[in-house]
Parts: structure tokens; C-alpha cells; sequence
């Protein structure tokens, strides 16, 4: 089977995915693989990383969560953009990214993270999490929209 993303340095942020041949709205690209963990395991190691808006979490909504710093694969270099071009669609306790629409060979791929934090979202807390995606309808930031 032929490869159909790679991963490489992305002018947004540090790593990113990008596409090796044309991908179809609705294609299945990959899965987010890693470590399942409870919410409060992943909240304990965020804080003993003292890492600031950077992980490689994904929260399913039955309150776990997909590590995928720990056996993950090349979806967890996937980027933030509020002109997102995939999106994540959970089945069961997996999470499973699909173009939302038409990816030409050599872009990037990019979700819209919509994050969710429980701290207010104050003017600091939106720089922590600012977004650097540039496109035209930018939110600024990669938390959800109020």
C-alpha cells in the first residue's frame, strides 16, 4: 500500500502531516493512535511535564484519553488550523481522521483542535493557546469558539 501522508516540518508549527497524493473529502486518512489513559492521569502528566498548551492528547467523550506521546503514530504531528481541511470522527474508543475536504499532494493536513481547558478563557490563556494558522478567518487561538 502506498503511503499516503508524511511527516516534515511545517511553517505553522514545529512538525506538521502533509499529503503524498490527492486525498477525497469523507477519505480515511489515519488513525490517532497512543497510550488510552483517564482524563486525570493525563491532566497529572501534563503538569509534571510543565509543558504550556503543548501536548499530544486527545480527549474521547467518554472522558478518556488518546495519549499519543506514548505509542503514538504521525497523527499526533497533526496541526492546528480554524480553516481545518480534516476532521476526527471517534468510533468506539478510537479516533479516526478523514479529509473534510479536497488535499492536494504536498498540503498540509489540519484539524480544528476546538480545545476545551479548565481555566478561564482570559486574555492570557488565549495567548497560551494563540494559533498561528493565518488563515483569513483566524480566531486567534486554538481554544474552542465561545
Amino acid at each position: 500500500m502506498q503511503r499516503r501522508v508524511v511527516v516534515r516540518r511545517s511553517s505553522v508549527h514545529g512538525r506538521g502531516v502533509f499529503a503524498l497524493k490527492a486525498l477525497e473529502p469523507g477519505e480515511r486518512i489515519l488513525e490517532y493512535k497512543g497510550e488510552l489513559i483517564a482524563w486525570h492521569t493525563a491532566v497529572r502528566q501534563h503538569r509534571k511535564q510543565g509543558v504550556c498548551g503543548h501536548t499530544y492528547f486527545f480527549g474521547l467523550s467518554d472522558g478518556r484519553v488518546i495519549d499519543g506521546g506514548r505509542g503514538g503514530n504521525s497523527a499526533r504531528w497533526l496541526n492546528h488550523s480554524c480553516d481545518a481541511n480534516c476532521e476526527a470522527i471517534e468510533i468506539d474508543d478510537r479516533v479516526f481522521i478523514h479529509a473534510s475536504a479536497a488535499i492536494a499532494p504536498g498540503e498540509e493536513l489540519f484539524l480544528d483542535y476546538q480545545l476545551i481547558i479548565d481555566e478561564p478563557a482570559d486574555d492570557v490563556n488565549r495567548l497560551r493557546y494563540m494559533c498561528r494558522c493565518g488563515a483569513r478567518k483566524c480566531r486567534g487561538t486554538m481554544l474552542a469558539a465561545e
